[in-house]
């Protein structure tokens, strides 16, 4: 992946735009410090496609109702709001 500083970068964006297009992602820096990264609009995608759902994550998640702690009653919870 290039590096591009944000002044060479806009100098230069059509070269920055098609070397992302032909070579991939181009990470741009400001200050010297990493901060945006450009990718063609098909890289995109397959990120995109790889990124599970929330649903999915929480399908998948391997704990069991054993790992999790016990339930309060609401009628507990309740009380102690009200206390204070």
């Amino acid at each position: 992946m290039r590096t591009w500083q944000l002044q060479e970068a806009r100098s230069r964006f059509k070269d920055l735009f098609d070397d992302a297009l032909g070579q991939g992602p181009q990470r741009i820096t400001r200050h010297g410090k990493q901060a945006v990264v450009v990718v063609s609009e098909a890289e995109w995608e397959k990120l995109m496609r790889r990124r599970p759902s929330f649903g999915a994550l929480l399908a998948e998640c391997p704990l069991d109702a054993g790992d999790l702690p016990p339930r309060r009653k609401a009628r507990a919870l309740r009380a102690r709001l009200f206390e204070a």
